[in-house]
């Protein structure tokens, strides 16, 4: 996937699975569509996102 971060086993990037929450999806709506995760893939590529955005120390916007 080209150094993209993936859930473990998967091929499934971890930004999908952020970006599938971002936009309401439940969890039993995204273990719909990836059959191959578990509820720990989900909170895991959550936690993963948070690290990664306090690693680098993002500036944040305002909307609006």
């Amino acid at each position: 996937m080209g150094g993209v971060p993936c859930i473990r086993g998967t091929r499934i990037p971890v930004a999908t699975v952020v970006g599938m929450v971002a936009e309401g999806m439940t969890t039993a709506e995204i273990l719909q569509e990836f059959p191959q995760l578990s509820d720990a893939d989900i909170v895991e590529a959550l936690r993963y996102a948070a690290a990664a955005v306090d690693e680098r120390g993002l500036p944040l916007r305002s909307v609006g």
